[in-house]
């Protein structure tokens, strides 16, 4: 599975993992995505959107 948003393009980023004695070793964040069934002209496709994306698509849901 990709973690990448299809809508925001949001994905993985890098940081560091920091220990109590401060050593830091590289690890990876990655992003929030759940596979979403969308309908657009008809046609029925899945697609992983990240959580943010989706709370902004249901707020704007009624408009």
């Amino acid at each position: 599975m990709s973690k990448v948003c299809s809508i925001c393009g949001k994905g993985r980023v890098s940081g560091n993992n920091v220990s109590h004695a401060k050593n830091r070793t590289k690890r990876t964040f990655e992003a929030n995505v759940h596979k979403v069934t969308t309908e657009v002209d008809g046609k029925v496709s899945h697609e992983y959107v990240c959580t943010r994306c989706l709370r902004t698509a249901k707020k704007h849901e009624n408009d």
